[in-house]
């Protein structure tokens, strides 16, 4: 629980805060101009506890269990969303929840 996706903009990471579990807060809504990096974590276990490396960066389930996270950006406009991340927007891996990425409009 102590990960979580962010805002990105002007910063690296910036509010708003995307959790990866349920909390009691709504959060912001989603409008034109949001840009936030999605970064899903899937355990191969329900212990989701974890330690750090002496690296202080490489995370690792406690239990030795298979763990994997991984980073989209998404952007928010006026016509939709796009996934900057994915070369084709996230169209292929959307289709099946029935969401269709539209570009973002050139100026």
């Amino acid at each position: 629980e102590d990960y979580v996706g962010h805002g990105i903009g002007k910063k690296m990471h910036e509010a708003p805060y995307v959790f990866n579990h349920r909390t009691g807060d709504p959060g912001r809504a989603v409008q034109p101009g949001l840009c936030v990096c999605i970064e899903p974590i899937v355990h191969a276990t329900r212990d989701t506890s974890a330690t750090v490396d002496d690296d202080g960066w490489t995370v690792r389930n406690a239990r030795g269990a298979d763990t994997c996270q991984w980073e989209h950006a998404v952007a928010v406009h006026s016509g939709g969303i796009w996934v900057l991340t994915a070369l084709d927007g996230g169209t292929e891996e959307l289709a099946p929840f029935g969401v269709v990425p539209v570009p973002i409009p050139t100026p």
